[in-house]
């Protein structure tokens, strides 16, 4: 067992106000209480306060691994109770399970990677009942257009706004999300808090919310609605997350361009993926390290948590790409969490056809470099977050 530093758990008070006097109301109620980080939601349940505060303190023993659909499925098997890709090749769950909640706008059974959202509830159930941690992203649909998220017309989220055509379509597909959000509940029987990632990548030009078809004005009006009618519903379990992508940001302006202020967010975080080989490992290092410099510096000045919410390297061909270009790419940077993209298999709808994966499974070539990474003292899997009760 890797020998961790112990975590102080703080004491808090959770408090209700609106989004008028929240500042205020947050300065009184939380005065003498030092070191304490006050969360987007002045509502959040006592779970979700003491989660957010505790990932502040974890980021001292390291940082959390995390990886995208963990437990429905990984290569070469689906929906095998217990099993997990990275479990099989480490003895011990990630920290970080992410979930995505597309297609959930339409009513479906399933999300639009096939998973059956009352089997995402019980994933995301058995993720709390042990103590780790759970994200979920929307790879929601295009409202104006009524195609995927993919397709990004000029004016989809003008159409979304109050006012626009599509206004109560979007309330509809929020309502959708705030009952799934409002269903999450541990064994215990508390709601359970989410690291919740809304309209991510938006600095890219591939979804219907991206920067070139989005002003920064039209964005943050979008994310504080969004925050605000979540809030309204009564959902308080989320800790939101704003997220890039690396595409064109390069400095701590182009990050913050379109950030929606201090009360609407609860951490910075951006996406990375490997690209291809040779000089590509070292420069993928190179720029990840440089991104992770500029947002942690501006999550600093904010009093916000940071995340490499999305990474990998597709197949993984390169035998130290953990220990060493995961490794030197996050460097010295205090993050909360990494977290690495869905084991599909063989995807015969790729272009061309190919294995599809970013954690390694029991039969990869390069496992002992993972597990060499799982052993390091800076990495957080399941049973480290276990026994630090994050939500206590």
């Amino acid at each position: 067992m890797k020998n961790k530093l112990p975590i102080l758990l703080l004491a808090f008070t959770v408090v209700s106000c609106g989004k008028s006097d929240k500042k205020q109301e947050a300065e009184n109620s939380y005065a003498n209480l030092k070191d304490t980080h006050l969360l987007a939601d002045k509502q959040a349940t006592k779970e979700t306060a003491a989660l957010y505060n505790n990932l502040f303190n974890l980021r001292e023993n390291g940082y959390m691994f995390g990886h995208q659909d963990d437990l429905a499925y990984g290569v070469e098997w689906k929906y095998e109770e217990g099993r997990s890709d990275v479990k099989d090749v480490t003895g011990d769950y990630p920290a970080v399970y992410g979930w995505d909640i597309g297609r959930l706008e339409n009513n479906e059974e399933k999300n639009l990677d096939g998973v059956p959202f009352e089997k995402m509830r019980q994933f995301i159930k058995q993720v709390y009942d042990r103590g780790g941690v759970n994200t979920i992203s929307w790879h929601m649909n295009n409202p104006l257009s009524g195609g995927d998220a993919w397709d990004n017309p000029q004016g989809t989220v003008a159409s979304i706004l109050p006012g626009g055509d599509k206004h109560e379509v979007f309330k509809g597909w929020l309502d959708n999300a705030a009952s799934f959000f409002l269903s999450l509940k541990g064994s215990d029987g508390k709601l359970i808090p989410i690291l919740y990632r809304p309209y991510h990548e938006f600095t890219g030009n591939w979804f219907w919310w991206c920067k070139n078809t989005t002003t920064p004005q039209q964005f943050k009006e979008l994310w504080k609605f969004t925050v605000n009618y979540f809030e309204e519903k009564g959902v308080h379990n989320l800790i939101y997350v704003y997220n890039t992508s690396d595409s064109n940001v390069n400095t701590q302006e182009d990050f913050m361009e379109y950030y929606p202020g201090d009360e609407y967010v609860d951490m910075m975080s951006f996406d990375a993926y490997q690209m291809g080989e040779g000089t590509k490992l070292e420069e993928y290092s190179k720029n990840v390290n440089h991104l992770l410099t500029v947002i942690q510096k501006a999550a600093d000045e904010h009093g916000k948590l940071t995340a490499l919410a999305e990474t990998g390297y597709e197949a993984i061909p390169y035998e130290k790409w953990w220990t060493e270009t995961l490794t030197n790419a996050i460097g010295k940077n205090k993050i909360s969490y990494v977290l690495v993209w869905r084991n599909h298999g063989w995807n015969e709808h790729m272009n061309p056809p190919r294995m599809h994966y970013y954690a390694p499974y029991s039969g990869h070539f390069y496992k002992e470099d993972f597990i060499q990474y799982y052993k390091d003292r800076n990495t957080l899997f399941q049973s480290d977050v276990t026994k630090e009760k994050l939500y206590q």
